[in-house]
Order: C-alpha cells, then sequence, then structure tokens
C-alpha cells in the first residue's frame, strides 16, 4: 500500500471498509487517464463514498457501482500534455482548467487535483470553498497529494480545508455508497 494512503488508513481505521474494484489498466485504455496511485489504494480498501457524513469522496466506475462520479468532472483530455507543466498556480486556478474533482463537501466546496503534469504521483490537492468571508480568497492550493491531503485534514495536522469547522473531529466514519 502506497505509504500516503497507509496512513489515511491508520487514521480512519479500516474495520468494516467495503473498498472498490476498478479496472485501471481499462480506465486508462478508454480515457488516457491515470490517477495517483494513494487514491487507488484508497479506493481498493474504502470506495467511493462519505467520510464523516460530510465530504463525499467520487470514484471512475467499479464493478458495483458502473455510473462512478470522477469522470463527470474530467474537462480535459488526459492524453494532451498540459500547456506548461508543473507551472500553475493559485491565481490560475479556475473550475475551467485541468482541474480534476475528487471529493465535495456538504457545503458546496470541492477538492480538486491539479493535473498540471501527465505524471499523477506529481499533482497536487486544491480546494475550492463556497463559503469564504468576504475579501478571502476562495482557492487554495496544497503542496501534496490525495493520501496526505485527507490524512492531513483528519488528524489535524493540516488546517480544515473546508467551510465546516466540526467536519474532521474523532471518531472518524467512512461510509461505502453501496452500504446506503
Amino acid at each position: 500500500m502506497n505509504p500516503a494512503a497507509g496512513r489515511l488508513a491508520d487514521v480512519l481505521g479500516s474495520s468494516g471498509a467495503h473498498g472498490n474494484v476498478v479496472d485501471w489498466a481499462e480506465l486508462e485504455r478508454e480515457t488516457g487517464l491515470r490517477l495517483p496511485a494513494d487514491y487507488r489504494d484508497f479506493v481498493a480498501v474504502f470506495g467511493g463514498g462519505e467520510l464523516n457524513e460530510y465530504l463525499a469522496v467520487r470514484v471512475p466506475p467499479a464493478e458495483g457501482l458502473p455510473d462512478g462520479l470522477l469522470l463527470e468532472g474530467l474537462g480535459f483530455d488526459p492524453r494532451d500534455a498540459p500547456p506548461s507543466e508543473g507551472e500553475a498556480g493559485v491565481e490560475e486556478l479556475s473550475e475551467e482548467g485541468r482541474l480534476l474533482p475528487f471529493a465535495t463537501t456538504a457545503n458546496g466546496d470541492v477538492a480538486f487535483w491539479i493535473c498540471d503534469s501527465l505524471d499523477p504521483e506529481s499533482w497536487d490537492v486544491a480546494v475550492f470553498r463556497r463559503q469564504v468571508p468576504y475579501g478571502t480568497e476562495p482557492w487554495r492550493r496544497y503542496g501534496m497529494g490525495f493520501g496526505e491531503f485527507l490524512a492531513g485534514a483528519l488528524d489535524g495536522t493540516l488546517p480544515n480545508p473546508f467551510s465546516d469547522g466540526s467536519w474532521n473531529l474523532p471518531p472518524h466514519e467512512f461510509r461505502n455508497l453501496r452500504q446506503g
């Protein structure tokens, strides 16, 4: 298991986890989309679902979940190289960029990968907060990937990135979409 995904599994605990089976090679063949290893490991252990009744983590089509929501957010061709690899700054972020949403909150916040490289292991996370104080930038880029970002948000080593100030208080619970 990827170390970042392992840290996230330690924070969440894996008892009762119900992962999803995704044919990652087929997804890449059909769409050109390769996804980070920590995310693939998370999907295998936990699957798509909701964390603490607040943060919904999207997955691609999976066994038993043919309508995964992850691909609905794909607004660019992953086979095309980014215009200038590795140079997207927070000030250039917008929902029209090379962003792929992987999670949404009950408050309308969205967590994205910044797909500024053909290598998904180098993708940083960015969050768009729908509810921010006047004069505050709604976009924030985090210099880390999926697993490190979620683990840090849950264990408190990262300041809360979302609008709800109490969503990340323990104990943590992840409910897979198949659990209802």
